[in-house]
Formats: structure tokens, sequence, C-alpha cells
């Protein structure tokens, strides 16, 4: 079966193909992988195409978690998005687990050495013979080896700067931005996820320069940049804003409205004797954490007003409460 270059093989949550969860480690995410590709290697399930699409899957998850740079891209656009930017090409770019497989006992001594001509670090060798290994393997990766055997090189990635509001960072948006290629100006999409951070790279595979000779394009290298908000600052998942009160209130205490960066309403209590730059908490009214659902908090600095001018009245009961120690 021959699998066109911008199928996907994998049709669930990788982290679930392989059995984990989010905040797996690389370790954690390598002993599930050796774990899942010895049980369900076509050696040790033949003729069985559950397990052959299973090792398929299997193979497809751990290219893309295995590497930093995909995992980071898949965790931030989630496995629908992802796999509408990333081809088959691109997920088995660079993919190496030759030392891997070398003592897994399948009846060769490097198994993937031998499935790409000898070369063990990368799947972007033509194959050699295809009897045993090679056969299922380059009936598993179809013509992906064969149409880079056409031009290994890839093109120019592109960089811009996109500059986004601070609420489109925390709450996500999508921008249609134009950009400058060697085939003329092209348009696209860029998904911007919530809870992106001044300065973070979000990378389009395959949106770059196109290849020299028919090879794989570039990336379009996205650098977000946050306009300064007038009334909130980003302490990491934090936000922060200021309310001014009367020195009263400071000693006394009162109840003042805060509005959030949403434009909710919320009521914060100052309690009797608070000084001037104390914060104020307000739970779960900041910006959302990045890949999670859960938000920081909005904190309030509470400052003291001071009036430019007394009134003759106010001398009058400040130099009395002065005369009380106060």
């Amino acid at each position: 079966m021959l699998i066109d270059s911008g199928q996907k093989m994998a049709s669930r949550d990788y982290y679930q193909v392989l059995g984990l969860d989010r905040q797996a480690s690389q370790e954690e995410i390598k002993k599930a992988y050796r774990r899942l590709a010895v049980k369900h290697h076509p050696d040790r399930n033949p003729n069985d195409k559950a397990a052959e699409e299973k090792f398929k899957e299997i193979n497809e998850a751990y290219a893309v978690l295995s590497d930093p740079d995909k995992r980071r891209q898949y965790d931030m656009y989630g496995h629908s998005d992802f796999s509408r930017q990333y081809t088959q090409e691109d997920i088995f770019r660079n993919f190496d687990v030759g030392d891997m497989f070398k003592d897994f006992g399948f009846g060769t001594e490097d198994l993937f050495g031998h499935l790409f001509g000898g070369r063990r670090r990368s799947y972007a060798r033509p194959y050699g013979r295809t009897t045993g290994h090679n056969r299922y393997f380059s009936d598993f990766f179809g013509n992906f080896g064969q149409e880079r055997t056409r031009s290994r090189t890839k093109g120019t990635d592109l960089s811009l700067d996109l500059h986004i509001s601070l609420n489109e960072a925390l709450f996500g948006a999508e921008r249609l931005i134009a950009f400058n290629t060697a085939e003329g100006v092209s348009k696209i999409t860029v998904k911007i996820p919530p809870g992106v951070e001044n300065g973070q790279k979000l990378r389009l595979a395959g949106k770059g320069q196109p290849g020299p000779d028919g090879g794989p394009p570039g990336d379009l290298l996205v650098h977000v940049v946050i306009a300064p908000h007038p009334r909130f600052r980003r302490e990491g998942n934090d936000l922060v804003t200021d309310v001014e009160v009367k020195p009263s209130d400071l000693l006394l205490g009162t109840k003042v409205q805060v509005e959030t960066l949403e434009g909710k309403t919320l009521n914060l209590n100052i309690p009797p004797g608070t000084p001037s730059h104390t914060r104020l908490r307000l739970k779960g009214q900041g910006a959302p954490r990045f890949k999670g659902r859960e938000r920081g908090d909005l904190l309030v600095r509470v400052l003291m007003q001071t009036p430019k001018s007394l009134t003759d009245r106010q001398k009058e009961l400040l130099e009395a409460l002065a005369e009380e120690g106060l």
C-alpha cells in the first residue's frame, strides 16, 4: 500500500497513540515508543493488518513528539491544525531511530541502517532492495524516499513579524497575512494560539521559499510582537492593572469595581489599613496558560490618590488628625 506524501497515518492524538499525557518527558516518550514498536512490529505480527496500521501510527506519533520543534507546534495548534500544516514529508524529515532498533533482534543488526541504503540517521535516503524489512518500509512510506532523491535541498525559510494586541495574544485569533516569496505574493491565515507570549515564534511548515529542483519548501517563521496595552501589563500568566482610591478608603477600607481585559466588571474589597501600592488578587482573571486551560490571576495594584490642592476644611481635618498622631 502506498501512502500519499500529504496523507497522515495517525488518526488519533499522538499522545494517546503512545499512551502518554502531554507532560511526558522525552525519555518517557522514547520508552513508550520502544515498547509499542516491539509489540506491533510486522515481524512479530505477520499478515496482521491491524498491527501494521498500529505500527504506522506509532512511528508517526514518535516522529512528531520526539522532535522538540514539531512537538511544540503540535501542542500549540492541536492535532487537526497541525495535520493541515505538516505534510508526511515534514513529519518524517530527519526522523532517527536507528540506534533504538539495533538491539530489537528482528534479524538485522541495524534495522533502519539496512532499510535506507546503509544510512542510519535519516528517512531521507532512497530504498535499497525490497526484501524483508525493506519491503515493508518501502510500502509504509510509499514514494516519500524516492521523491527526496530528486532533491534533498530544502527551500529557504521566510521570517516576518506579526504585530498583535494583548487581547489577541491572550485569547487567540486568526490573522490574514501577506508576504513575498520567489513565486510572488502569498497570503495565509495564521492561527494565534491563546496564551502566546511576546517574541514567541510560530512555525508554518512548508510556507517558505520553494526548494531547488523540486525540493521541499522552507518554512514561514512568524515572530509575535505584542503591542503595549494602556491599562494592563503582563507578568507571566498574570495581568496587572492599577486602581486609585482616596486616602480615607485605604485607611477605612472600601469596595471598588475593576474592569477586566474582556470588559467584565468585578467587585474588589480593599481591607481597612491597606498600604498604597498593595497588590490584591482576582483569581483566574489573568492570561490563559499556554498549552493549558487554566488562567493566571489579575493583580490589582491599589494606589493612593494624592490631591493637588486641599480645601480649608480638609486642611483643618488633616491637622486635627495629625495632632491625634495619624
